[in-house]
């Protein structure tokens, strides 16, 4: 990448990956550059900067656009969810608002489906202005914003709150994995505990569905779908030790099972991912725990 970061997403238009903002600087500073990747050149472009810094905002592309939702603003620990919304219009290249979120949210993830950006978890305020991340709380809350109104809708929650999961579309539907959950203890800290849960949207039936779990939960892991299967990489654990992954899993919804797959060369959380045909591009992220931002960036070619 051209400088490292951590805590992105990334989303793909004809043939190429972009990506946005992220924590860089050991986690103290929010960048706000958008970037291009074109895996023909292997070449790295930038984009008009978005309207303001952020990490953990998410993208999702609809048609000839780029939906950035939510993040935050502020580096750690004092992490401010953002309720804002914006629209890249990639025929001029220029950026827009979109009306707000109905509830402030980071460390959520994002997807489209039925013509709709559907924003799934993550961690919202739990208390008034909440601006540090001890302040939220997770949640399996799911807006949707429609392009066609410019509105957004509150739709039905997922069955397990959680942060920092990943997520991809597969024949229409949207599967949410990993993450992890920050639960408050007897003494007054708190504890992160990873996720290993994979839940399927069907946006046809409303209808959420559970399906076999990862072999190892992971927070800050990074999905992509080829082929109808689902693939993931990297991730991290704070207990019961601190941890950083570079585990590849993929996942056959036909036989509703994983298998391994060859790890990423350099483990790290925070991740981007994406896919171009049967490339998986595996971007930035961080090699310890909450910390030590990284530009790497590998390619795993999936034999068909």
């Amino acid at each position: 990448m051209p400088s490292p970061r951590q805590e992105i997403y990334a989303t793909t238009h004809e043939g190429l990956i972009f990506t946005a903002g992220g924590l860089a600087e050991g986690a103290s500073a929010v960048r706000d550059d958008f970037l291009a990747y074109d895996p023909t050149s292997d070449s790295w472009r930038e984009l008009p900067d978005l309207p303001a810094a952020r990490h953990h905002i998410t993208l999702s592309t609809l048609g000839d656009v780029i939906y950035a939702v939510g993040g935050f603003s502020g580096g750690f620990p004092d992490w401010r969810p953002e309720a804002s919304a914006y629209a890249f219009d990639l025929a001029r290249g220029e950026w827009r608002d979109l009306p707000n979120l109905p509830v402030a949210r980071g460390e959520h993830v994002s997807a489209v489906a039925d013509g709709r950006i559907f924003v799934i978890g993550g961690r919202v305020g739990g208390t008034e202005g909440a601006a540090s991340f001890t302040e939220h709380r997770d949640t399996g809350r799911v807006d949707v914003f429609d392009p066609a109104t410019g509105m957004w809708s509150r739709g039905i929650d997922a069955p397990t709150a959680r942060n920092s999961a990943a997520s991809a579309v597969i024949d229409g539907q949207i599967y949410v994995v990993g993450g992890r959950q920050y639960l408050g203890q007897a003494d007054g800290s708190g504890v992160n505990v990873n996720v290993a849960a994979l839940e399927v949207f069907d946006p046809e039936t409303g209808l959420w569905s559970v399906r076999a779990p990862m072999p190892r939960g992971a927070g800050g892991l990074a999905a992509a779908a080829v082929d109808g299967k689902l693939y993931v990489f990297g991730g991290e654990q704070w207990s019961p030790s601190q941890e950083v992954f570079a585990d590849g899993w993929v996942y056959d919804p036909a036989t509703d099972a994983w298998a391994a797959m060859p790890d990423l060369n350099v483990p790290r959380h925070g991740l981007a991912a994406a896919a171009i045909d049967t490339r998986i591009f595996t971007i930035g992220g961080a090699t310890e725990t909450g910390a030590g931002d990284v530009d790497a960036h590998e390619m795993l070619t999936v034999a068909r």
